[in-house]
């Protein structure tokens, strides 16, 4: 990959349940947050879609595709980097993906 910390759009978020960051659109709950989610296949605990990977049998947070605004891969264990990267801020008139909710 070119950029590894570089926001990219959700159509191209890999659907294999690898874990990647999510920026997390913000809405009347809250502003834009990042977690880290991956796609899962229908199973016996809930639906295809992106999940949070906190996520256990039972407890599974789910999240539908406009509620998600872009990804980038894992960062490495690079210790020199003490933080994690922020929500995308960029202009939603240029949009990454999908219209939002």
């Amino acid at each position: 990959m070119d950029k590894p910390d570089r926001w990219r759009p959700m159509a191209s978020a890999p659907r294999d349940g690898s874990r990647i960051l999510v920026t997390i659109r913000s809405s009347e709950q809250g502003p834009a947050e990042v977690d880290v989610a991956y796609w899962s296949h229908d199973d016996r605990f809930g639906t295809e879609g992106w999940r949070a990977s906190d996520s256990s049998p039972g407890r599974i947070i789910e999240y539908a595709e406009p509620e998600l605004k872009c990804w980038m891969p894992m960062p490495s264990a690079d210790f020199s980097r003490a933080s994690a990267p922020l929500p995308w801020q960029g202009d939603d008139a240029q949009q990454l993906d999908g219209s939002g909710i």
